[in-house]
This record gives structure tokens, sequence and C-alpha cells, in this order.
């Protein structure tokens, strides 16, 4: 959402001017210091086909469903020309994050965040688990996040394996604010932090909600407080569950150490027990050398002979059982070093849990301290707004295309106070209609198409829409209750006349340029024909006056 905006005429001179002619340029109301705000721009005109939810959450689960349940192998899934996910895995490399890499291709039709947001969403259901509630939550994130480090490939350079970075280009990586550069030009990076386990941890919360992240979804109007707090509620269960974690490690890391002490125990009995059989075998070794030593000076000695040879017999058994003893020892000695690996990662499992849950408990108080500071700013601001006096007026959003949105503008101080998501107002036309404002809007690209829309003022979004495609140079002409366009009718252009609701009164049997003047002369009106000579039509019927 843009943020306050200064005009650049009188609030007196705004208030005399009829509400189709209030127009405000971008560029006159654009703050200076909002190059950093991360505002999407989205198609919010009519369409050609709706893709119903269900279709578009579709997308996603398509995506998610070949990763669930083998999250620890890496894979891609979808379709390269559309929709397509890399989950870049690598167990092996202990240095930097994991991720899943989506990817918009050329042919994709995605031209709202928010439905952006729901392929995302449905995705991590898919393939993680997550809640909906939950997987909505990390898709607002992710979205921000990957606009905030568009293209800024250094910054994933630093933080993620190079099983993720192979995958990445300096050009596509992030997530443009434009959707007009989302297809083929989009790598959404989505960090993973615990995908062994995974479970509400799998995607790393920290790392999507940093100081930058947040920085930029504080620029909102309405700050994305929900979503923050959304958020936090994630952190503080992350925070639960990791302690839980970390109590149960901590019981495990306990009986490991009693297992330890035991081995321990053990070691030191063969340890006194080898020590033993050495001291016994070492004099074993000495009676036989003094025995062999008499023999060999009393060669003819039978009984020094046969003494020599019992000794060296027993010294060889006191060696047998020294080198049994040893061997016994070496392994109990593994063994102990064995367990006390898994005392020590036991005792390290617990640390790591205790300190990830302390460090999402830290997390979610700073950011439950932020959000109370912004709720009260948004809640001055609404009081501020409601008692401002204002009108609405129009600004032009798209130089080169003549495009503009619906704004409310104080007129005391000239601040716009909200802004339409629907910037594809054209021919920077727009009129009172009831309770509502009538302009053409829509652009005819991609599934979008030009339709007669109804603005709502409380909204300020689409309320309703033509049936019919309005040609997209078209005037917008009111006369009294009556509104006057040109539309498509078959292989042609026509007249139109719609009432304040949209509800289509009449149409021209003579075909008109989609561009036409369209002037009302008292009970007739003048409009340039198809075959580019002035037409006379009755206002009554829409006929031509000539009755050709």
């Amino acid at each position: 959402m843009k943020g306050q905006k200064s005009l650049v005429w009188l609030a007196a001179a705004l208030l005399a001017l009829p509400l189709s002619a209030l127009e405000v340029d971008e560029a006159e109301l654009k703050n200076t210091g909002g190059n950093d705000s991360i505002v999407f721009v989205n198609y919010t005109g009519p369409h050609a086909r709706i893709d119903s939810l269900a279709s578009i959450k579709r997308l996603g689960a398509d995506l998610g469903a070949p990763v669930a349940g083998n999250a620890a192998q890496p894979r891609t899934a979808g379709t390269s020309d559309r929709y397509s996910v890399i989950h870049a895995v690598d167990p092996a490399e202990t240095t930097g994050l994991d991720a899943d890499i989506i990817v918009i291709g050329s042919g994709a039709t995605v031209d709202h965040v928010d439905n952006l947001r729901h392929i995302i969403a449905a995705y991590l259901t898919a393939a993680y688990g997550y809640s909906e509630r939950d997987a909505s939550t990390l898709a607002v994130f992710a979205t921000v996040y990957n606009a905030v480090y568009r293209g800024n490939l250094g910054y994933f350079q630093g933080k993620y394996k190079q099983a993720v970075l192979s995958h990445l280009d300096a050009q596509n990586c992030g997530l443009a604010l434009n959707y007009k550069e989302w297809p083929g030009r989009t790598q959404i990076v989505i960090p993973l932090y615990d995908v062994a386990r995974g479970g509400i941890s799998t995607v790393d919360t920290s790392v999507i909600s940093d100081t930058q992240v947040v920085k930029r979804m504080q620029d909102d109007e309405d700050k994305n407080i929900e979503s923050r707090k959304d958020m936090v509620d994630l952190k503080e269960r992350e925070a639960e569950e990791a302690s839980e974690r970390a109590q149960e490690a901590q019981k495990t890391a306990v009986e490991e150490q009693s297992k330890l002490d035991e081995e321990k125990q053990k070691t030191e009995e063969l340890r006194k027990e080898a020590e033993a059989a050495k001291e016994a075998a070492d004099e074993a070794q000495k009676e036989a050398d003094e025995a062999q030593k008499a023999a060999d000076e009393n060669p003819d000695d039978r009984q020094a002979q046969q003494e020599a040879a019992e000794k060296q017999e027993a010294a060889a058994e006191k060696q047998e059982e020294l080198e049994q003893k040893q061997e016994e020892l070496e392994r109990q000695e593994a063994a102990e070093e064995e367990q006390r690996q898994r005392a020590e990662e036991a005792q390290q499992e617990a640390a790591g849990q205790q300190e990830f849950a302390d460090r999402k408990n830290a997390e979610a108080q700073d950011e439950r301290r932020n959000i109370a500071g912004d709720q009260q700013a948004v809640i001055r601001q609404e009081i501020e707004n409601a008692a401002a006096p204002a009108t609405y007026a129009i600004e032009l959003t798209d130089e080169s295309s003549m495009l503009s949105g619906m704004i409310k503008v104080n007129t005391k101080t000239g601040a716009v106070i909200k802004s339409s998501p629907v910037t594809y107002i054209r021919n920077r036309t727009m009129f009172q209609a009831g309770g509502s404002y009538i302009a053409i809007a829509g652009e005819n690209s991609g599934n979008g198409a030009v339709k007669l829309v109804l603005l709502s003022p409380d909204t300020m979004e689409i309320a309703a829409e033509s049936a019919e495609t309005v040609a997209e140079n078209s005037v917008l002409v009111q006369d009294g209750g009556d509104f006057y366009c040109v539309i498509q009718n078959g292989g042609s252009w026509v007249l139109a006349k719609y009432d304040q609701t949209l509800a289509l009164k009449l149409t021209s049997p003579v075909p008109v340029k989609s561009g036409t003047p369209v002037t009302i002369a008292g009970s007739q009106i003048v409009v340039t024909g198809a075959d580019g000579t002035v037409h006379l039509l009755n206002k009554s019927d829409l006929k031509d006056v000539s009755g050709s």
C-alpha cells in the first residue's frame, strides 16, 4: 500500500472539480522515501476466465504430492513451462540451508500475489502437512522474503547449500514486485530447517521473517499485523514442541550418561584385570626365562630341562590370558567410546532443541512487542482517517498506458487515505453510480479482459463487472443515470448503454470505431461509425437517425 502522498493542488480547487476530472499523477503522490517498500503490482481488473480457488490451490498441491514422504531425497516436480518445484536437499552437506525452489515458467498465468500465495500454501500443505492457516502464513512471509532479496545472489550464496545454489541465478532468484515479470523469471526460495523430522519446523521461519522482511511488512497500511500475529503464534508453537523435544532428549541424555557410567565401570574393571594379567604374564615369563637359563647351563639335567619346558608353557598360557584380557579391554573401550558419543549426541540434541526453543520464544516476544506498538499506530491512523474530510479521485498508475487507480484523498492535507488495488482504470475516467463508482477497467493480456466495472467505496475493489467486453480505448460517457461505452459484438464494436447497476439496456445496430468519441446532443448521440463517417443515433433506441 502506498504511504501518504502530497497533492499539487489546493484542497479548495479539489473540491470544485467534478468527480470525473479528479485525477492525481502517481509520480506527484509518491513518497520519495518509499523506494525500499514492498508493494506488489497485481493485475486487479476483470478476467476473461475466472479460475476457481480450488483449481489454483491444486497447482500447488500437485507440486507438493511427490515431495510428501520423501523429503530427505532431492527431486523435481511439475512442468517447467508453467509451475515446477526443485526440492533441493543434500543431507551430506552440513553447511547452509536446504530449500524448495518454486519456479514460475514462461507459460504461467498467475497475476496476483494472493493467488501465488495460495499456490505456495497448497504446496506446503501437500508436501509437509502444514495446516491451511500455517501454510498461508508461511506463504505471505515467503513472498515478501523473496521480494526483499530479489536478484541478490550474494545473499543466497551466504545462506544456502550448493545443492540449492546450483539452481539459482542472479536474474531470476527471488520474486519481482510486478506480476508481468513473474513468468519465466521467478525462482521463489523457501528455506528448509528440519526436513528429516518434518512438522511445523520444516520451513525456517526465522529466515523468512528476518528484520528486513518484517520492516517491509510494516510499510503496509495495516502493517500486516494479522499475518505477523499468525507468525508469532507459529513460532510459539515451534518453541513449545522444541521444548518438549528438549525435555525428552534430556531424559535420553540422562539414560545414556547412566549407560556410559556403567561402561566406564566395566572398562575400569577390565583394565584392572588386564593389569593383573600382565603382572602374572610378566612374572611367568620371568620364571620361564630363569628356568631356561638354568636348563641352558645344565644341558644334561633332565629335570632342569623339563622344568624349563613347563615354565615356558605356563608363561605362554599367561601371555594368552593377557592377550585375551587386552582384546576384551579394547572391545570394552570401543563400546565405552560409542556410548560416550551417544551420550554426547543426546546431550547436544537436548541443548540444541532448548536453544531452538529459546530462540523462537525470544523472536516471538520481540515481535509481540513490535506488533503491540504497530496496532496502536494503526488504530490512531484509522481514527484520524475516519475524522478527516475526504473525497474519491483517481491517480495515474501507468503513464505509458494511461492507466489509473481509485484513491481516497484527505481534502484538508492532500494525503492519500487509501488506494484501491484496482489500478487498471482506463482513460482516466470514473463516475459515481448510485452508491458505487463506475469505470472501464482491465487489460487485454494473459487472462485479463477489459470490462465495465463497479467499484465499492468501502473496499475500493470491484463489486461487479459487465458480462460484455469493452474496447480498451473506449470512452465512458455519463448521461444522467445512463452510461455509454463501446463493447464487442461478434466481430464488430457497437455503442452500448448501461444503467448504474451495469445492466445492459441498448446496443447500437450501427458498428462504430472502438475509440469513437461519444457526444450527447439532446435526444441524439454523435459517434464515428466503423466506416469512418459521423453517425447520429437516437438516444431512445441507438438506431441511426437516417434509418441506415
